[in-house]
């Protein structure tokens, strides 16, 4: 669970922060978070209203200057006192500032939310893709979900009840990738597979990078099978 707060050019976002840091979330959602010092003020805020180190930053990455300096941004996330867990992609407030027109498919915005993806990735940080407008275009919607997925985000944020069985659709393992994950895991477990980077498995070669691929496969669809309980 989230907590958004208002933005940092603002005159409410300390006090939200006291807030949101008294209630305790999973984390808190930032918008239009642009600089390095930015992280360092929410940190410095929530460590000031004695909010524990569980609840984490998550920043908003919708200007111009967020997105040039994504790798820099999620580089902070080593300094502890950020508590910087990820990012969401904004796409209408980057629209806005870069003049970038929102057409279906986002063609245009492809190289930046993937510029975002790596750096995100890069320092082991979270990153959701932002939401869609149309709110009545469900198959536009699916789309947008695997277009996200399929680029590497990690979950796509929502604005209406409609999206969620659509988007848990895409995002969440089908259970033959499941078993083909856990089937994975098991041959490299045995013990003359212990020390190979590769093995075959069903006549195809398999890495290691794909067994490690698996176990995130696994913690996902495990995390979801537990919410639903």
């Amino acid at each position: 669970m989230l907590i958004r707060t208002n933005s940092l050019d603002t005159s409410w976002w300390s006090d939200d922060v006291a807030m949101a840091g008294a209630v305790v979330p999973d984390g808190i959602l930032v918008p239009k978070v642009s600089t390095v010092e930015d992280l360092g003020k929410v940190g410095a805020r929530l460590s000031a209203v004695g909010a524990p180190a569980s609840v984490k930053v998550w920043a908003m990455i919708e200007t111009a200057r967020a997105v040039l300096d994504a790798d820099r941004l999620a580089a902070a996330s080593r300094d502890p006192k950020t508590r910087l867990a990820g990012f969401v992609f904004g796409p209408n407030d980057i629209a806005r500032e870069t003049r970038i027109r929102m057409l279906p498919g986002r063609a245009a915005m492809i190289p930046m939310m993937t510029h975002c993806v790596l750096a995100a990735h890069a320092h082991g940080l979270e990153m959701l893709d932002g939401p869609y407008s149309d709110i009545g275009n469900l198959d536009g919607f699916a789309a947008e979900c695997a277009q996200g997925r399929d680029l590497g985000f990690d979950g796509k944020t929502l604005i209406h009840p409609s999206h969620i069985g659509a988007c848990n659709a895409v995002f969440t393992p089908p259970a033959e990738e499941v078993a083909e994950a856990r089937k994975i895991i098991a041959a490299f477990e045995l013990p003359e597979n212990a020390s190979r980077g590769a093995i075959q498995l069903d006549g195809r070669m398999v890495e290691r990078l794909h067994a490690e691929m698996a176990k995130r496969t696994i913690a996902i669809a495990d995390a979801i099978e537990k919410m639903g309980n």
